[in-house]
């Protein structure tokens, strides 16, 4: 594994700023998330606050991808394309978004129910958020890449669902991914050994059914293979020496008051 960034004061600095612009962007594009709005509205909504906020869309053009966000609509598990397609009653909406602030990068997800679903649907994206905040708390000093996984395998599939194997978290910070890559399974204790001042962006993405995934024609959205929902949630993360900094705070409901409860 190559050497994982550390981060001084001043890049700290600038990832903060980046991630309160991603959570302004997160809170202007919420109240679009629903019947009736496509897609590429969602796109065009988040790519003006990022701009006008001093910032741009970390994706856009990343390895070739053609939008600013990621918009993934139920089996779709990540990285769907924005276009025409309408967000209908019963749609769970994952939204993927990426900063771009001064050369300092910030990350995060977070999947939406439109009206009434299904329970067991309700249940994944709860285990799924749940996942991702017991992988944060494994963010400090002393411990190991590994023991952030296990955590969040252990809460996922403790609840009946999966985790999607062959997409993992990263590093973050002056590039969109840096080392380490984090899988969501795995034995603990294994890995490189954490340190303050590494950053990470935290995410999990959990199937109702098989973990098992196929990529669209498109090159891009990647769905289940059985067409049963997805759930996508992330934050970007400091590890510092008393306790995990989630820098994308903001973007919780509640202002993330549980995550490290």
């Amino acid at each position: 594994m190559n050497r994982i960034p550390i981060k001084s004061d001043e890049e700290l600095g600038g990832l903060r700023k980046s991630a309160v612009l991603l959570a302004r962007t997160f809170r202007a594009v919420e109240p679009h998330i629903k019947k009736g709005t496509s897609t590429r509205e969602l796109n065009d909504v988040a790519r003006e606050v990022m701009i006008r906020g001093g910032g741009k869309p970390a994706f856009k053009g990343y390895q070739g991808y053609p939008a600013d966000i990621c918009v993934s609509i139920n089996e779709q598990v990540v990285h769907g394309i924005p276009d025409s397609r309408q967000i209908r009653e019963g749609d769970i909406v994952s939204l993927d978004m990426g900063v771009n602030m001064d050369g300092y990068f910030s990350d995060a997800a977070k999947t939406y129910a439109v009206g009434i679903i299904p329970r067991e649907t309700a249940d994944l994206m709860e285990a799924t958020r749940e996942a991702v905040h017991r992988g944060i708390r494994q963010c400090r000093p002393g411990g190991h890449v590994s023991d952030i996984s296990h955590a969040i395998q252990v809460c996922v599939e403790s609840r009946g669902f999966s985790v999607v194997r062959c997409l993992v978290g990263h590093g973050i910070g002056k590039a969109l991914h840096e080392e380490p890559q984090i899988p969501n399974y795995g034995a603990p204790h294994r890995g490189a050994v954490l340190k303050a001042g590494m950053v990470f962006a935290i995410e999990a993405m959990v199937n109702r059914g098989s973990y098992h995934v196929k990529t669209r024609e498109d090159g891009w959205t990647v769905e289940t293979e059985d067409g049963l929902p997805s759930a996508h949630f992330e934050h970007t993360i400091a590890v510092t020496e008393s306790r995990p900094e989630v820098l994308t705070v903001e973007i919780e409901d509640n202002g993330g008051t549980d995550i490290l409860g």
